[in-house]
């Protein structure tokens, strides 16, 4: 939970240093862009703290689903929509996260240039990522809301309903 936080923060903390999205390698102030947020421009050009954590976050992340992989629940019943939308996080969504910011990386696509190619530019990537890590905030959040409002809280909080 603290490193998904970790993200979301060093996220809007990269959106802020230019909140606009292209399609295809380059983008810049004055290029066209394909969307633009409502976000104030933080003109000081200094994300070197934001990307740092945010890449740092990412791998916790990573080595978190690797052993929530390994070490599924066994007991855990879920009807068909559930164990869809689950894979489609696990195996679909992560994965592609994952791909799109390995593909901002200069680092990465300098020893793997079709990490970016495959997607367009590197432009394309952080558009693709910034849609795929929403999508994800918003699972988060449904989970959330879900936890609230079940009866079982207090059970999955203390290990016990009484």
């Amino acid at each position: 939970m603290l490193s998904f936080f970790a993200l979301v923060v060093s996220g809007i903390a990269i959106l802020l240093a230019h909140p606009r999205f292209y399609w295809g390698e380059t983008g810049s102030v004055g290029a066209p862009s394909l969307i633009d947020l409502p976000l104030p421009f933080v003109l000081t050009g200094q994300t070197g703290w934001g990307r740092s954590l945010h890449f740092l976050s990412a791998w916790i992340c990573v080595a978190n689903g690797i052993v929530y992989l390994l070490a599924k629940p066994r007991y855990a019943i879920y009807d068909r929509l559930q164990r869809s939308a689950y894979a489609a996080v696990v195996f679909a969504l992560f994965p592609l996260i994952i791909w799109t910011g390995l593909a901002m990386s200069p680092a990465i696509t300098s020893v793997f240039p079709a990490i970016v190619t495959s997607l367009g530019g590197r432009q394309s990537a952080r558009t693709i990522h910034f849609f795929v890590a929403d999508t994800l905030l918003l699972f988060l959040l449904a989970h959330i809301v879900m936890v609230i409002r079940s009866r079982h809280l207090r059970a999955m909080i203390v290990g016990t309903n009484g």
